[in-house]
């Protein structure tokens, strides 16, 4: 998962990028980048780290231009180092740069394609450079000199028929323009919005919309499901659908966990929908036990606060904030290998006592993937003097990996994978357990929009909307997901590289 964003504007648009990547630092802290276009000149900064310690004034200097992207990287498979921060580019035809949020799953097939067929030199294992020269090789077969947003548009539509997967992609063209495309299925998030100005209208375009609130961009509406945009220079907006038998299907794990709550998604409020999540997982509490003992709801912070109190407030009982977060760790749930992971759970969260002392808790989560953090929360709660130790998850249990841009580990290290949730709850040692229905689920993020009529839910369900993940595609994504591999990358990742390498051969021969 990554955060994307571009901006056509009148003046220079370095500092509105660098604004817009930190409101979504959330997607994403491995690492960080902005490319700017002035005139045709393109200059860059990008880097491992936060946004805040990847651009300094001296680089804001030289991001000078009216055009420009960014990127903030959230690392899958085991991949890491400064090579892989986005955006990318490549320098023919016309000098293209690109930044994107997602997954192929068909990688390993075009990379082979890209070097045996198309001639071209991929520098990394990242899927967003196959994507960037998948793109570049189209555009360049057209042949000319100074490309408009027919051609854009058809080199787009090159790109549907070749690529398989999620994707969400923001890149220029150096002197030419902006151009911005979603994947068939709409898996991937992707917003665009304009700002009137005194020189005239400018365009941005962003994963989430509260990139466009905090520059004071009006939202226009959602990237459509295989639609393209392309922007100007000048500021002229062309967008058209590019996709045959596209499907809006978005990841509804967004509305889990992903997206901040103050987003808004193919026309839904991720607010909204987690309130709903709460309402429906309570009236399941109130069926399976009506007599509940429940004294207090608490919430893991922070995206279950939501959730967590529409929660509490449907079972009428106290809703508390008893765990005290750390906003300088990073979210556990993206942070590469186990002891890590561990490590930083008891330096997030702090119990406050007078919260738990005698009573009947119900943690609330959004959900559970690998069992580690909720295992150590509950403890915690018991330590600081819960009498009784419940947990209710705002998803349904987690049980096969996401191919589509989520670092879902492998199978066999999701804690509901072939358990029973009697066993869940006695691995997590809680007192009782809950998850929500997926129907419930489901219809908490349709009431938002309901022209939206279905959602990737491959995590709870094994189904993958693309249609090209078999078993073999999957043990090799385990292979270079699991912990061990990400432990055995050590600070330089070379072995985490290795991991990637060894899944794109394993995939040749799947595919």
């Amino acid at each position: 998962m990554c955060g994307i964003v571009g901006i056509v504007g009148k003046t220079d648009v370095n500092l509105q990028i660098y604004d817009a990547l930190t409101m979504l630092q959330h997607r994403g802290q491995d690492a960080a980048g902005i490319m700017t276009c002035h005139g045709d000149k393109i200059a860059q900064q990008k880097a491992p780290g936060l946004v805040s310690d990847v651009f300094r004034t001296r680089h804001m200097k030289r991001l000078l231009g009216n055009i420009g992207i960014g990127h903030v990287r959230y690392p899958t498979a085991g991949s890491t180092g400064p090579a892989l921060a986005q955006p990318f580019y490549v320098n023919s035809p016309y000098g293209i740069a690109l930044a994107h949020n997602g997954n192929l799953t068909n990688a390993a097939e075009q990379k082979e394609l890209l070097a045996k067929e198309n001639l071209r030199h991929l520098n990394t294992n990242s899927d967003s450079e196959v994507l960037l020269n998948v793109f570049a090789h189209e555009l360049q077969k057209l042949g000319k000199t100074q490309p408009d947003a027919k051609d854009i548009f058809s080199a787009i539509e090159s790109v549907h028929k070749r690529i398989r997967g999620g994707y969400a992609v923001v890149g220029l063209v150096a002197g030419y323009g902006m151009f911005a495309f979603r994947d068939p299925n709409g898996i991937r998030p992707l917003v665009f919005g304009k700002r009137d100005t005194e020189r005239g209208v400018e365009y941005m375009i962003a994963s989430e919309s509260v990139s466009l609130d905090v520059a004071g961009f009006s939202l226009i509406r959602d990237v459509g499901a295989g639609e393209a945009v392309f922007i100007t220079n000048d500021g002229e907006l062309h967008t058209r659908n590019c996709a045959e038998n596209a499907e809006l299907a978005p990841c509804i794990f967004e509305h889990v966990y992903f997206a901040r709550p103050d987003t808004l998604m193919d026309g839904i409020s991720v607010y909204k929908t987690r309130l709903r999540q709460g309402v429906r997982l309570a009236d399941k509490i109130l069926r399976e036990r009506p007599y509940h003992d429940i004294d207090v709801v608490v919430p893991i912070p922070d995206s279950s606060r939501v959730a967590g109190q529409a929660l509490a407030q449907r079972l009428g009982v106290d809703f508390r904030e008893g765990l005290v977060k750390n906003r300088y760790i990073g979210r556990t749930f993206i942070m590469p290998g186990q002891q890590q992971r561990k490590k930083s759970v008891r330096q997030k969260l702090n119990a406050i006592p007078l919260e738990f002392e005698g009573k009947n808790v119900l943690l609330a989560d959004d959900s559970i993937v690998r069992g580690t953090t909720c295992e150590q929360i509950i403890q915690m709660a018991r330590d600081a003097g819960a009498a009784k130790v419940y947990f209710a998850s705002a998803a349904p249990a987690v049980i096969h990996p996401n191919v589509y841009g989520i670092d879902m580990p492998s199978a066999r290290e999701l804690i509901a994978h072939g358990r029973t949730e009697e066993e869940i709850c006695e691995l997590i040692g809680a007192d009782w357990l809950i998850y929500q229905d997926l129907d419930d689920l489901i219809s908490a993020s349709q009431e938002g929009n309901p022209e939206v009529k279905r959602f990737e839910c491959s995590v709870f369900t094994g189904e993958y909307i693309t249609g090209d993940v078999d078993e073999k595609y999957l043990r090799a994504l385990s292979d270079a997901r699991n912990d061990a591999a990400k432990d055995g990358a050590g600070s330089g990742g070379e072995q985490g590289e290795d991991a990637v390498i060894g899944l794109h051969n394993d995939l040749n021969e799947a595919v």
